[in-house]
């Protein structure tokens, strides 16, 4: 059940000590602030709390994300970005110890996945991981496909269909996944990000926070919201990028709270 009563949103919001945020659709659009998301970091710092970005998309590195953060006036000490590539990243490391992975990705992606300790390589791949890859082109999907069919173990960063941006909206890992299931008849052995547990796993041991004191925050009722309600956590859903209020009725994913974007939980917090 959604609340919507203002004692009942302070209660619930009172146990919250840091906060999950979604980037894309939640904190900024594209290139562009969301008015207020600067001003709901001070609230928290006035309040006790903090927060960490949490993002699905893997097409750039935790390092460009951050600096994005930056030189948009976050903090320093809340540019510390867990994205679904960390999660995937330690999911291979741990799962395929020693083996070589085909990796569909940006260069981005490819030097920070490299730097984590995972062996890339383009012929004789072991298993492949699927990324968010805005260079991809027709000879990339042939590969990954022949990997996939082939019977590879296939893992991939995150299941988003759509990435929202100022004019609209580009297709994303969920888009690319049903080219790659069109193709090849399979779906991803396993999925890393937002809303399946590997996040919230890299998530937790990130920041040391509980679930209980943990809220994820974020525009799809999928992904972000889905995150906090399916593992005891607080879910809550802003309008401010890719979901609608309308969409909420006819969702399975009910969040715990709404919020037109993220100031609007300014009042809430004292």
């Amino acid at each position: 059940m959604t609340l919507t009563n203002e004692a009942d949103i302070r209660s619930r919001l009172s146990s919250v000590r840091c906060f999950l945020l979604d980037m894309d659709g939640t904190f900024y659009l594209g290139d562009r602030l969301i008015p207020g998301s600067l001003d709901f970091l001070a609230a928290l710092e006035r309040t006790g709390r903090t927060a960490r970005f949490l993002t699905n998309n893997s097409s750039k590195s935790a390092t460009v994300y951050a600096k994005k953060l930056a030189a948009m006036g976050v903090p320093e000490r809340y540019c510390d970005v867990i994205s679904s590539a960390h999660a995937a990243a330690h999911y291979c490391l741990s799962h395929f110890p020693g083996k070589k992975c085909y990796l569909l990705g940006n260069p981005a992606l490819t030097e920070e996945m490299q730097a984590m300790g995972l062996e890339l390589t383009e012929e004789g791949a072991d298993y492949v991981l699927v990324g968010f890859d805005t260079t991809l082109d027709y000879a990339k999907m042939c590969r990954v496909c022949d990997y996939i069919r082939g019977g590879l173990p296939y893992i991939a960063t995150h299941p988003d269909f759509n990435c929202p941006t100022e004019t609209g909206f580009i297709p994303d890992m969920g888009a690319i996944m049903a080219f790659i299931e069109a193709s090849t008849g399979r779906k991803a052995d396993v999925i890393l990000g937002k809303p399946y547990p590997g996040i919230v796993e890299e998530a937790l041991a990130r920041t040391g926070y509980t679930l209980r004191e943990t809220a994820v925050v974020g525009d799809r009722l999928y992904t972000d919201v889905a995150t906090g309600v399916r593992h005891g956590m607080t879910g809550i859903l802003v309008l401010s990028g890719e979901t609608k209020k309308d969409d909420i009725a006819s969702s399975d994913v009910v969040p715990d709270l709404v919020f037109g974007r993220l100031s609007d939980m300014i009042p809430y917090l004292s």
